[in-house]
């Protein structure tokens, strides 16, 4: 692909991603509201973007990564964005995890224009986006994900087409529940551990090659046990995810009680001021409830 790619929202996801592609020697128009982050991207090979508008007129395939979906629409949608400023036939391949609906809305939008849409959100946190190696989620039609197919695989380790338009964002849904209610269960079973009088971090050894293991387990516990809390994921982003989850499934008709059992742990951790913390300090509403730091000897 030897076309300028745009690429618009450069935070905590957006920028290693991005970095990546140029990296691989993709050429890149770049625009975000934090000027050093177009800035440090400028410094690694990209062209910096004045605005959504000048990265629109000038890239006929257009990655937009940005915190939820009022943000999207804003940029696909509003004025002086991309459904107002771009060529017919450009492709704009949405890595942001918003409500499934969000991205029907738009895609409709942009389909009246003969414009292009597909949503392709993504799971693994700082340090997969860092190293490349995302699971990469996408909605919208085969011609459309192959086109994009190349630029996934730079980004991700795994890039699945799993339905139409909507489907990658309600299949990143799915995964930020389970996600969520692992690291609930993880620290559950740890608080046990600790009160029960046994050493938490053998205890984590002993069960993660058995059925309770998984890769939420490995990467959580470390932390947990370390009392270490940086953010690779959010508890602000983790609430935005449920809370669109929840949204989903009432619209959907499906039941989600433990869903809103986890949303309601982060609600009070963000009210005790650990919005910025990683979703692992899920551990610390239990250590809360129970007076108790579920630390490792």
């Amino acid at each position: 692909m030897d076309k300028k790619i745009g690429f618009i929202g450069l935070g905590i996801m957006g920028r290693p991603m991005a970095k990546n592609l140029v990296k691989a020697g993709y050429s890149l128009k770049v625009y975000d509201l934090n000027k050093s982050a177009v800035a440090d991207l400028a410094e690694a090979g990209a062209e910096e973007g004045a605005s959504v508008s000048e990265v629109a007129k000038d890239c006929s395939l257009i990655i937009t990564m940005l915190p939820n979906s009022p943000h999207v629409k804003a940029v696909v949608l509003g004025e002086g964005g991309i459904l107002e400023s771009a060529s017919e036939g450009t492709l704009v391949v949405d890595m942001s995890s918003i409500a499934p609906d969000a991205s029907k809305e738009m895609e409709k939008a942009l389909s009246n224009k003969k414009l292009r849409m597909i949503d392709a959100p993504v799971s693994g946190g700082e340090p997969k986006a860092i190293d490349g190696s995302l699971a990469i989620m996408v909605g919208g039609n085969e011609e459309d994900f192959n086109e994009a197919k190349p630029l996934f695989d730079i980004m991700g380790a795994s890039a699945l087409l799993v339905g139409p338009i909507g489907s990658g964002n309600t299949c990143k849904l799915t995964n930020q529940i389970i996600v969520a209610l692992n690291i609930a269960a993880l620290s559950e079973g740890l608080l046990l551990a600790k009160k029960a009088g046994a050493d938490v971090e053998k205890v984590f050894n002993a069960i993660k090659g058995g059925l309770a293991g998984s890769t939420v387990m490995n990467a959580k516990a470390p932390m947990i046990l370390e009392g270490n809390f940086k953010p690779g994921f959010k508890i602000d982003l983790h609430i935005k995810d449920l809370a669109n989850a929840l949204d989903t499934g009432a619209a959907a008709g499906a039941p989600l009680p433990l869903t809103a059992g986890v949303q309601q742990m982060l609600q009070v951790l963000k009210a005790d001021g650990e919005g910025q913390s990683d979703h692992s300090a899920i551990a610390k509403y239990y250590e809360k409830v129970s007076g108790t730091a579920i630390r490792k000897d």
